[in-house]
């Protein structure tokens, strides 16, 4: 496979981040934010990792979406040799990697609210307050994105694959 500039990644980054990344409010804030490309969305750091909101974490709320993100990736694991396409078709999706996902999403959103959600409408209208108030105030850096929802990213992102960027 040749990545292209379309390719990003997480290097070394805490695995609570792939808790994140992996979660239904994450992925409800990209189809608001970046869009899609025919049927598949186009992520963008810029545009859908670093406009999201990620409240203050604490070391407990970390260790617990830790313990998540290892859990998807035994999850996934037990199937092996299964492709994502596989492990992630709707109809066939394996009960215990089903399960993981959702004590992922229900433990970041007790995060935000205490609570589930009860609909995508009740996350994004969560999430765009957080943002709203994420950039109301400028950061302690001077660069903006300091308010309320602006979280420790803590070397948590993705980023562009660096050798295809330039064009």
């Amino acid at each position: 496979m040749v990545p292209t500039n379309k390719a990003f990644f997480v290097d070394d980054g805490p695995l609570w981040c792939l808790a994140i990344l992996s979660s239904r409010l994450h992925l409800t804030w990209i189809a608001a934010i970046c869009g899609r490309l025919r049927s598949d969305y186009s992520y963008s750091n810029t545009l859908g990792w670093n406009t999201f909101p990620i409240p203050t974490l604490t070391e407990k709320n970390k260790a617990d979406l830790t313990r998540c993100a290892e859990d998807i990736l035994l999850a996934r694991e037990a199937h092996f040799p299964a492709t994502i396409a596989e492990l992630y078709d709707p109809e066939t999706m394996p009960a215990n990697l089903r399960a993981a996902h959702e004590k992922n999403d229900e433990t970041l959103e007790r995060i935000y609210i205490g609570r589930r959600f009860k609909h995508d409408t009740e996350r994004l209208e969560k999430l765009f307050e957080l943002y709203t108030k994420m950039v109301a105030l400028p950061s302690p850096k001077g660069r903006g994105a300091g308010g309320e929802g602006a979280g420790d990213r803590g070397g948590c992102g993705p980023r562009r694959n660096a050798e295809q960027s330039a064009p």
